[in-house]
């Protein structure tokens, strides 16, 4: 009679999948909020930059920005935030700005965003 040796993975083996996949949960769900305002802000500043091909003054495309900020609950940028050129024909709007994000204990994760209307 012959035996088989057994396959799959150990006690300790589970453990460690287990908590490298919960820190791979933890890190995602924390940082769904940054892209989803990143997003929002790259959106504002594109509709901003086509009103701004079109005339509209520099202070009122930064109020406009803190309205639509405030509508889709955007808080690392304020309207004073943005970098607005208006050489040549196209309006160019870009903003830099840095959100940190904690992770567990003192550990966190700093993102460096850009968003611009600049194609690149």
């Amino acid at each position: 009679m012959r035996i088989k040796s057994q396959r799959g993975l150990s006690l300790l083996g589970v453990l460690v999948v287990g908590a490298l996949a919960a820190f791979l949960l933890v890190v995602g769900f924390r940082t769904v909020p940054v892209v989803n305002e990143y997003m929002s802000i790259k959106r504002i500043i594109g509709i901003l930059a086509e009103e701004a091909d079109n005339g509209t003054p520099v202070l009122e495309l930064r109020r406009s920005f803190d309205r639509r900020g405030q509508i889709d609950d955007v808080s690392s940028v304020k309207g004073a935030d943005l970098v607005i050129d208006r050489t040549g024909t196209k309006t160019v709007i870009d903003v830099q700005y840095s959100r940190s994000v904690p992770l567990i204990g003192n550990v966190s994760l700093l993102f460096d965003l850009h968003p611009s209307t600049e194609q690149r």
